[in-house]
C-alpha cells in the first residue's frame, strides 16, 4: 500500500430530472487525479467514459455534465474495461482512493450488479474528513463550497468527472 499517494476520483452517472426529482443510473464517466503527498502536487490525471449497459444519456444529463450520447457512443467502453485501465494506470488496490461523498458505494454497487471486482480497497470520504476538520457536526457542505472556503480557485466546468477530480485533488492536498 502506497500511503504517499491518494487517487481522487469523481463519478458522473446517467441522470434524469422528472417532476423536479433527480434520479441517477449507471456510471458514464470516471475522472481521476492522483496526488503525491510528499511532493505536494498532482502527478497524474485521467478521464474514462463508460458505456452504460441499460441506461441512456438524457438531454438533462447532457446539459448538466456536458456528456452527450454521441460522446459515449464514440469514446465509451464497458465498465470492466475502464476499471482494468484504471488499475493499470493508477495502481488499484495498491493506492488509497478518495472522493467527495460516497462514490465508492456507487461504484461498489454497480460492480456488484455487473459481476466485476471492486478496483480498490482503501477509501477516504473527504466530505466527512472536511466536516471533522472544520467541526461542522451535522452541517453538510458541497465540494465547490468547501474549496471556495479554503480560497482554492475552482477551475473548469462542474459536473465533469475529469474537472471535479482535479479540483478535489487540489482540495485534498490542502486537507491532507
Amino acid at each position: 500500500m502506497n500511503h504517499n499517494r491518494v487517487v481522487c476520483f469523481d463519478l458522473e452517472m446517467c441522470c434524469w430530472n422528472e417532476n423536479g426529482v433527480g434520479t441517477t443510473g449507471e456510471i458514464i464517466e470516471i475522472g481521476l487525479a492522483e496526488i503525491d503527498l510528499v511532493k505536494g502536487e498532482i502527478v497524474k490525471r485521467a478521464q474514462y467514459y463508460v458505456k452504460p449497459e441499460k441506461d441512456e444519456v438524457s438531454l438533462f444529463c447532457s446539459q448538466l455534465t456536458g456528456i452527450t450520447p454521441r460522446k459515449i457512443e464514440k469514446q465509451g467502453r464497458p465498465l470492466q474495461d475502464v476499471l482494468k485501465s484504471m488499475i493499470k494506470n493508477f495502481g488499484g488496490a495498491n493506492k488509497i482512493y478518495a472522493s467527495w461523498g460516497r462514490d465508492d458505494v456507487v461504484l461498489a454497487k454497480e460492480c456488484e450488479d455487473k459481476g466485476i471486482e471492486m478496483p480498490f480497497k482503501e477509501f477516504i470520504n473527504l466530505a466527512t474528513l472536511y466536516r471533522i476538520q472544520h467541526r461542522l457536526k451535522d452541517k453538510r457542505i458541497g465540494h465547490r463550497a468547501a474549496q471556495e472556503n479554503e480560497n482554492i480557485e475552482w477551475e473548469g466546468r462542474q459536473h465533469s468527472g475529469y474537472v471535479d477530480a482535479y479540483n478535489l485533488a487540489k482540495l485534498a492536498l490542502a486537507m491532507l
